[in-house]
């Protein structure tokens, strides 16, 4: 990316007063850890970590797959459509648990500002390190080396000001890269990333941008707020905070999960109760393996439905025992479907989320249905 420091080699911190956050991204984190474990099976070829076709989903692809087309949350029966010689993987979770806690011991080695956001990525607040020169960049190059030397896994990251920019940056020089973007950089940064980068804005609100003109970041810092407020409510204040460079959110180590979900925009309406639950089976195996990195089960289950003019509603249920596993989700999400009777109008948006999280050590027992009124 011209203007910008792709390997860390002129971003330096000049801003004094600005703050420095990192963000952590391992590449293809379950399949490295597949590859490093058994080379002979898995090293430089094709891999896709998750379940086998037809019903299965990729959770985590292999850098050799990704050329044809091979990508997280796609249905595992379309990746081995596009990949004949793709290699399906049964995920071990609690080796993937037990190599991001080594992860996370390294990157706390800097600062105990770390929020991770998954077992595969974290943000660092860097701006008052333990050790070292208080460079976002120098501690992102030793971050990426001591992973590397200590488990022989690569990892990506970006460096800027804010949490959004440094996300960004840090999907920009996969696999293996590091991307910094200085404070004095991050106005041209957002004003050249297409609509679709920004946190929140899904294909239906990129469409309803587009409409209104809005493609870029250059669009969006351009578009007065009461617009984007008139037109997608208190996203839109959310969407030019990012736009204009404003994003103060803090780092939060003991960030408290509330709910764990996914949800899925298709391109058509939907309105056959039976392809619903076809849509919402890969939805729930992905609040599943969210479930499984976040350590966490949860008692209450909603369905999200929205509605081809955008009219949203939920259906909900608590049960007895916390629960994580997809069969058990979508035993919750088929009744919570038909009950008291299937939508009556066609859905453009299906989602799941699972909340009254409890911490997996505290969450044993066997399920029991008990759905309350």
């Amino acid at each position: 990316m011209s203007g910008y420091a792709p390997d860390g080699t002129s971003g330096n911190d000049t801003e004094k007063d600005a703050r420095r956050i990192v963000h952590v991204d391992m590449d293809a984190f379950y399949a490295q850890i597949e590859q490093r474990d058994f080379p002979d099976r898995y090293a430089g070829k094709p891999i896709a970590v998750g379940g086998d076709p037809p019903r299965g989903v990729v959770q985590t692809a292999s850098y050799e797959a990704r050329p044809y087309g091979v990508h997280s949350a796609q249905p595992a029966v379309e990746a081995d459509r596009k990949c004949p010689d793709l290699i399906f993987v049964s995920p071990r979770m609690d080796v993937y648990q037990e190599e991001s806690k080594r992860i996370r011991k390294i990157l706390r080695r800097y600062t105990d500002l770390v929020e991770p956001l998954s077992l595969d990525e974290a943000y660092l607040d860097v701006t008052e390190p333990k050790t070292g020169r208080p460079s976002g960049t120098l501690i992102a190059r030793r971050l990426r080396a001591e992973i590397y030397e200590e488990t022989g896994f690569t990892a990506s990251a970006g460096v800027g000001p804010g949490k959004f920019v440094a996300k960004v940056a840090s999907d920009l020089d996969k696999p293996d890269g590091l991307t910094v973007v200085r404070p004095d950089e991050q106005m041209e940064f957002i004003a050249q990333l297409p609509i679709e980068k920004f946190h929140g804005i899904g294909p239906v609100t990129a469409a309803k941008m587009q409409e209104l003109g809005i493609q870029t970041g250059a669009d969006l810092q351009e578009t007065p707020e009461r617009t984007l407020i008139h037109h997608f409510g208190k996203r839109g204040r959310h969407f030019k905070t990012l736009a204009v460079g404003t994003d103060d959110r803090p780092v939060q180590p003991d960030r408290d999960r509330k709910s764990v979900g996914a949800e899925r925009t298709f391109p058509e309406d939907i309105a056959r109760a039976e392809t619903m639950l076809e849509r919402l089976s890969p939805i729930a195996e992905r609040v599943a393996q969210r479930l499984r990195q976040a350590n966490r089960k949860g008692r209450t289950v909603t369905l999200k439905l929205k509605s081809h003019d955008h009219q949203v509603s939920t259906r909900q249920t608590t049960v007895d025992r916390p629960l994580r596993a997809e069969d058990a989700l979508m035993t919750i999400t088929e009744r919570l479907l038909r009950r008291p009777h299937p939508p009556d109008e066609p859905v453009r948006l299906l989602g799941i989320s699972v909340s009254s999280l409890t911490e997996e050590e505290r969450a044993g027992g066997q399920l029991e249905f008990d759905f309350r009124p």
